[in-house]
């Protein structure tokens, strides 16, 4: 890929600041004291710079779960088979997943995208099904992606993004699923941060402290296997990525560029918008950071992106959950924001300055 004519490379959208100025200065005349709803206040002002109006909304808001099958899976790095991963799709679609239980209790549309899963017989036709490859290839022995498979899995993301904006969506969510993903999550982080697996590497899954140790051995040996190839962002993202992981990338970028809000999920989600990030100038503008993981990677990787999360809940489990979790923040920011009163409006006296 060349950076001076590949979409991935573009800039952001830039931010509307007399929006800002509005919200603000609606903000400031709710009958409140100032700050006493604390970031409430802030995500509101947030929504408006990014909507473009002084009374935001998230009534339109959706959910993407992208799935894929890791290689890496073969080194024995987490606690479930590889055959969850296509069970889960399944579980997506009958209602039983969490993020399922969340988006119906929310009223958003979930919408799942099979990108490459070793068993895709039974997919069901519910699912978007892109199948890239069965799965990727084991990291530890060669590199997880063709470029083309990358590629392709980046511009799924893309254009998941460009329909939701069609779609006149105003809040893109976007979850992950796959056996091994936090192993290739891990990898990336490592790489973007320039840390030693150790300081990354969790349990996923639920491993023991064995297993824990043993994921970074894996993780260490790949990225040496990798080091002298891995030079960019794109490069690591093609040899230790997932094809769920480059498809978050993809979307997050395009949201970013046509300025499109992003609710940010947990570890994985996070990799993926610091990935963004480091190839689209102006990229985290766009993203709201829903919770603090206990994946213990987390904490650095969101130190990297300068972000705070809404929650710290103790989540782990990925699929877009904590995401979902926290949008009824958002929800009440906004309600907050547009729907109280001001002080001109009630003829009460604002306080004194």
């Amino acid at each position: 890929m060349k950076e001076d004519d590949c979409w991935l490379f573009k800039p952001a959208a830039v931010l509307h600041d007399a929006a800002r100025g509005a919200s603000e200065t609606r903000q400031n005349n709710l009958i409140k004291p100032p700050g006493s709803l604390g970031r409430l206040e802030e995500l509101a002002v947030r929504l408006s710079t990014m909507q473009d109006t002084a009374k935001p909304t998230v009534d339109h808001a959706c959910i993407y779960v992208f799935v894929g099958d890791h290689g890496i899976i073969a080194e024995g790095v987490s606690a479930f088979p590889q055959s969850i991963t296509g069970e889960m799709v399944k579980n997506f679609v009958r209602g039983g997943a969490a993020i399922s239980v969340l988006a119906e209790q929310l009223h958003i549309k979930l919408t799942v995208i099979n990108l490459g899963i070793v068993d895709d017989s039974e997919c069901p036709p519910d699912v978007i099904n892109l199948q890239l490859g069965p799965g990727t290839e084991n990291f530890s022995q060669k590199p997880a992606m063709r470029v083309d498979q990358l590629s392709r899995a980046l511009d799924a993301g893309r254009q998941v993004a460009i329909q939701t904006k069609k779609n006149n969506s105003n809040l893109f969510i976007g979850g992950e699923m796959g056996i091994g993903n936090t192993t290739s999550a891990t990898a990336l982080g490592c790489t973007l941060l320039n840390v030693a697996a150790e300081q990354l590497t969790g349990p996923g899954t639920g491993l023991d402290a064995q297993g824990v140790a043993r994921k970074g051995r894996v993780i260490e040996r790949a990225l040496q296997l990798h080091a002298q190839t891995i030079e960019s962002p794109i490069e690591a993202l093609r040899c230790v990525g997932g094809f769920e992981i480059a498809a978050l990338v993809g979307s997050y970028i395009q949201c970013a560029q046509m300025g499109l809000a992003v609710l940010i999920d947990g570890f994985i989600c996070s990799v993926a918008a610091l990935i963004a990030c480091r190839l689209c100038s102006g990229a985290s503008d766009w993203f709201i950071y829903s919770h603090q993981s206990a994946e213990p990677g987390h904490a650095l990787v969101l130190k990297a992106l300068n972000a705070k999360p809404l929650l710290n809940l103790g989540m782990c489990l990925g699929e877009g959950s904590g995401a979902a979790t926290a949008f009824p923040l958002l929800r009440l920011a906004c309600a907050l924001h547009n729907n109280m009163a001001t002080f001109t409006e009630t003829g009460m006296p604002e306080r004194s300055p």
